[in-house]
């Protein structure tokens, strides 16, 4: 239900069309029993790079909702620089009952590459990835496994990036368990969803040096 659903506009608003139909989003437009309170959300999957029955580990959903990610005059929040308005029961993100936290786009970790991206969010992670830098997403701050960490070592550089105060010591943590770490804490508060709108694939890559 995503072509020319309100999630396919938003999308394609914070420059991601690109790659959305390489990461499946999806557009919740009607639900089963149960599941209702996704009606309307943009439908993020988690998928495995080695397949399976659906080759989807999880879904996460994001509400997209006119009222909590548009200002009065019909301009998305965050072209404004402004924060989305996600107020009531659930929040900006929905995860499935009891579903534990899972790191966003592990096809990354079976690519060619002697750097790696580490992010949080799912738009962060498709930004870096549009910028043709292999990343991963953390799902927020906090969420971190310690089974994770193995799958970092074998870089020669594991770039962590951080956005404002919260997210740097949440990288700060991790890369004191990575000797290959390197924090990377973005221009103005910015997140890499917003250099990339602002200026472009090619700001991303010169922020960690490539």
């Amino acid at each position: 239900m995503y072509p020319g659903s309100p999630a396919e506009e938003y999308v394609t608003a914070r420059g991601l069309g690109e790659v959305a139909g390489k990461f499946g989003l999806g557009y919740v437009l009607s639900a089963q029993p149960g599941h209702e309170r996704y009606a309307g959300s943009l439908c993020i999957p988690y998928l495995r790079p080695a397949g399976g029955d659906d080759g989807v580990a999880t879904n996460r959903f994001r509400c997209i909702a006119d009222e909590c990610v548009k200002d009065s005059d019909g301009s998305y929040f965050f072209e404004k620089r402004m924060k989305e308005k996600h107020d009531h029961k659930g929040g900006k993100y929905m995860s499935l009952p009891g579903d534990p936290p899972r790191l966003f786009n592990t096809n990354a970790l079976i690519q060619t590459s002697a750097v790696l991206v580490v992010v949080e969010g799912e738009f962060d992670t498709m930004s870096w990835d549009l910028s043709g830098i292999p990343s991963v997403g953390a799902p927020g701050t906090g969420t971190w496994r310690d089974y994770w960490t193995p799958a970092l070592l074998g870089y020669e550089t594991v770039f962590l990036i951080a956005e404002d105060g919260p997210g740097v010591t949440f990288m700060d943590e991790l890369a004191s368990e990575l000797p290959n770490g390197k924090v990377i804490q973005m221009t103005d508060d910015l997140d890499s969803n917003a250099v990339l709108l602002d200026y472009g694939p090619e700001a991303l890559k010169e922020r960690i040096g490539l």
